[in-house]
């Protein structure tokens, strides 16, 4: 079984008009949102085999403040620069890519692509994901490049304010 946990990045800050949109880091609350996800994971006692992650400012510091909640060393966080940009069938290519030794990962992106993908794989349709939610679903197969629908199972949907 593997199991795919799907992370919309925390609130970002807009106050920065000479820094890219790769560049914007967290606001406070953005810096809250993110360690209180990772505490939910935590209460959960999820265990996490990789971490990957869009290599956009908010996304790796979303990133790092939730390895910190569930013990997950931040240096081992695989920075995937397609998330960045990426559409769903791109999100698709990447899970269906990743290494079948890790059974739990948590994939980190961006809106509207991160909701599309997750109702993509999703027998639950979800509404659009706020900041920092996470989408947790397990899948009845052994390798990530079996990745679908039709095995897919959804296990819970949470956000900060769901708390």
């Amino acid at each position: 079984m593997k199991t795919l946990y799907l992370m919309r990045h925390a609130k970002s800050s807009w106050s920065f008009d000479d820094l890219t949109d790769k560049e914007r880091p967290l606001n406070d609350r953005g810096r809250d949102d993110a360690p209180q996800m990772g505490q939910a994971l935590a209460k959960r006692n999820i265990h996490l085999d990789l971490m990957v992650s869009s290599p956009a400012v908010r996304a790796m510091s979303t990133a790092a403040l939730v390895a910190h909640e569930v013990d997950y060393p931040p240096a081992r966080i695989e920075v995937i620069e397609g998330i960045y940009r990426a559409e769903v069938l791109d999100l698709l290519a990447i899970v269906r890519g990743l290494p079948d030794a890790a059974d739990s990962v948590l994939l980190l992106g961006h809106n509207n692509t991160i909701t599309d993908f997750a109702n993509l794989l999703s027998p639950s349709q979800l509404n659009e994901m706020p900041t920092a939610a996470i989408v947790c679903l397990k899948f009845g197969c052994d390798h990530w490049a079996e990745v679908d629908r039709a095995n897919a199972e959804f296990y819970f949907y949470d956000y900060p304010r769901k708390q």
